[in-house]
């Protein structure tokens, strides 16, 4: 019965938080759970917070809304953002976060605030908030390796800095403690990776909150970031070639590494996939050659009595799917008019390799497009 109680809604607190509403101009977003305010409000004035600048409010009564809460807490200093937690019942659940313009404002929060009593026998627990940045991913194959995971998670999610795999007596198969950018990047990957690695792998991993973290000798730097060129990469400076012919092949919606794929058990690529940019199989399906395109397309010029292909190639950008786009130019010695297209490749562990790789996919093109003239 006093289950039932609580959920009942305080009319009069309702209608108080519409007038206030209302009166005020205020606006207010319900989001996955939670009802928010500003992340900055319209009349913000100045740079996003930065950190410890957020405050943790717990023993809310439970039908206290934002017309109690946000001057309240707007009283020490203007709020970047207030987030309420909501039950669907319209109830809020009993805690709050209140972010300022800086940490030395939600300090003097904390002072001020902490123990404040709202109504009559209700205290309001004020203090830092912890804002977690990193998650454990448990129940990973035995066989994962740091580098791709790391890789994988920065296809799936975003604001990943680093990866701490840990292996040994009492851990079941591999976990793995993933740093993130923020508190926000951190909830939000939380909120997707299990079932991302459950469609993409048939993986059922666990994801949680980790609140102690301590440094492996394996980890990447803290601020590493993903690299948006190959280091030492020896290619001209990037340009952008308008009206590109495009490959037949496309990139698949999620590329991660051969590696980690094996050790998942999925395969490298799908069985009816369109072939890779690399492929020796034309547009049209014929069958072109067991050698490399390089080598057929040279050995065809000198049938031809042209002179060897010579290949200019330009890094364009890295696409949020992890493949690298470069623009290609093949000249043949005794052939007025370049070949000129697109290619995008998988970014190898060496410079050589994915260089290799774009010279192989300019070819295989630059093949397709003389097979189709012949026809």
């Amino acid at each position: 019965m006093e289950h039932k109680q609580n959920q009942v809604l305080n009319l009069e607190r309702v209608q108080a938080l519409e007038t206030w509403l209302k009166e005020t101009n205020t606006k207010l977003t319900q989001v996955n759970g939670q009802r928010k305010y500003g992340g900055p409000p319209e009349v913000w004035e100045g740079p996003a917070p930065g950190s410890r600048s957020e405050v943790f409010i717990s023993q809310i009564p439970r039908d206290a809304y934002e017309d109690l809460l946000i001057p309240l807490f707007s009283s020490v200093g203007p709020l970047w953002e207030f987030r309420l937690m909501m039950n669907f019942s319209g109830q809020n659940r009993g805690f709050a976060y209140a972010r300022y313009g800086s940490a030395a404002v939600a300090t003097h929060a904390i002072q001020l605030l902490h123990g404040h009593v709202l109504e009559p026998g209700v205290r309001l627990c004020v203090r830092r908030s912890t804002e977690k940045r990193h998650l454990c991913i448990g129940d990973l194959p035995a066989t994962t390796k740091q580098p791709d995971l790391l890789q994988v998670l920065r296809v799936l999610a975003d604001g990943v800095e680093r990866v701490s795999v840990k292996a040994g007596p009492g851990i079941e198969g591999v976990s793995a403690i993933v740093a993130f950018s923020s508190h926000h990047t951190a909830s939000m990957a939380k909120k997707i990776l299990v079932e991302a690695f459950k469609k993409q792998f048939v993986l059922n991993i666990s994801v949680k909150w980790q609140s102690a973290v301590k440094p492996s000798p394996d980890e990447t730097a803290p601020n590493q970031k993903p690299p948006k060129t190959p280091l030492c990469l020896p290619l001209k400076p990037p340009r952008l070639i308008p009206s590109f012919p495009q490959s037949s092949c496309r990139p698949p919606p999620l590329t991660c590494p051969p590696a980690f794929c094996r050790a998942v058990g999925r395969p490298t690529a799908p069985k009816h996939a369109h072939p890779p940019c690399s492929s020796t199989s034309s547009s049209e399906g014929h069958q072109v050659s067991a050698v490399s395109p390089v080598m057929l397309l040279g050995k065809l010029c000198e049938a031809s009595g042209f002179g060897r292909p010579l290949y200019e190639m330009y890094y364009s950008h890295t696409g949020p799917d992890g493949f690298a786009y470069f623009s290609y130019r093949v000249s043949v010695p005794g052939v007025k008019l370049p070949f000129e297209g697109l290619v995008w490749v998988l970014l190898g562990h060496r410079t050589t390799n994915t260089l290799e790789k774009v010279q192989q996919s300019a070819a295989q093109q630059v093949l397709e497009r003389v097979y189709k003239l012949g026809h």
